[in-house]
């Protein structure tokens, strides 16, 4: 059964560790570059693992097919609508002159940060292993897109110090959303298979509508055969994490429920034995005073 350090250590890791594509930036750009043609063709394999192999069957395991593939579109939509949202707003202040671009890149980055702890959160609700799942998934498409966001910030002329801490401070909305999400979750009555189904989506339209797309444009009309191999890596490697993480995690909580089970049923068959033993003595007694009754009467 997951638990709140389970939700801290495995957001931290979706959110914080994915920080290191954008580190790797400031040092260094040409390794920057590198890590990012190898890190989206990467993540986009593994988010459209996660929500098929992972999330969707889960969310079908507690709600009903039309709700489940309901809150799918609902995903694709959230994310289309907030994309959009930014992108408008980005160009509508680029152009006008108001104001730079770079506080909605944070805030947006923020925002975006904060989704992904939702779906971690909602993934650690189902069981531990989901929410692994969900983790290295976020950790994957996050590498490269805040090697984008470093990226911007430094074109817009922020100094790398201030850059760090902004982004780390964002990174932490991840953990903060996961934590919330759990926590509703754990106190309420709304079905996880809600959320799972709603995660889904978002990460199907992130790797549909963002980082294939970059893929292509990326290899310019050739066949890339490293990005299609390392696609094909991140769905095999999320597969694998997903059987190999519910085999071995769940199997251990299904042996220690049997073991509580079975000690249960010891304690209770020991207590009907015991009550048994006292129902004979007390017939044996009752027994023992109608003998002694009827000799009186002799």
């Amino acid at each position: 059964m997951a638990t709140y350090a389970h939700v801290l250590l495995f957001s931290l890791v979706g959110g914080v560790f994915s920080l290191v594509g954008g580190f790797v930036l400031l040092n260094n750009k040409r390794a920057a570059t590198s890590l990012a043609h190898i890190a989206t063709p990467f993540a986009a394999g593994a988010l459209l693992a996660a929500a098929f192999f992972d999330l969707l069957p889960e969310s079908l395991g507690d709600i009903e097919a039309s709700s489940a593939a309901a809150w799918v579109l609902g995903g694709i939509v959230l994310f289309f609508l907030l994309e959009h949202f930014f992108r408008w707003f980005h160009h509508h202040h680029e152009h006008d002159g108001k104001s730079s671009p770079a506080p909605l890149v944070i805030v947006g980055d923020t925002l975006h940060n904060l989704l992904d702890g939702v779906a971690i959160g909602a993934a650690f609700l189902i069981d531990t292993p989901t929410g692994i799942v969900a983790s290295i998934a976020v950790a994957a498409h996050e590498i490269p897109q805040e090697i984008g966001d470093f990226g911007l910030l430094l074109k817009f002329g922020y100094e790398k110090s201030r850059i760090i801490m902004i982004n780390v401070i964002s990174a932490f909305a991840s953990t903060i959303g996961a934590l919330v999400t759990f926590a509703l979750g754990s106190e309420t009555e709304i079905s996880a298979g809600y959320l799972l189904a709603l995660t889904a989506g978002m990460f199907i339209y992130i790797a549909a509508s963002d980082l294939i797309p970059t893929i292509h444009e990326e290899a310019k009309g050739k066949v890339s055969h490293g990005a299609a191999a390392l696609f094909l890596l991140g769905i095999a490697i999320i597969g694998l994490t997903t059987s190999t993480a519910h085999k071995y995690i769940d199997a251990g909580h299904t042996h220690g429920h049997d073991h509580e089970q079975s000690s249960t049923h010891s304690h209770d068959d020991h207590e009907e034995e015991s009550n048994d033993h006292d129902h004979e003595e007390e017939d044996h007694t009752e027994s023992d005073h109608s003998d002694d009754h009827d000799h009186d009467h002799e």
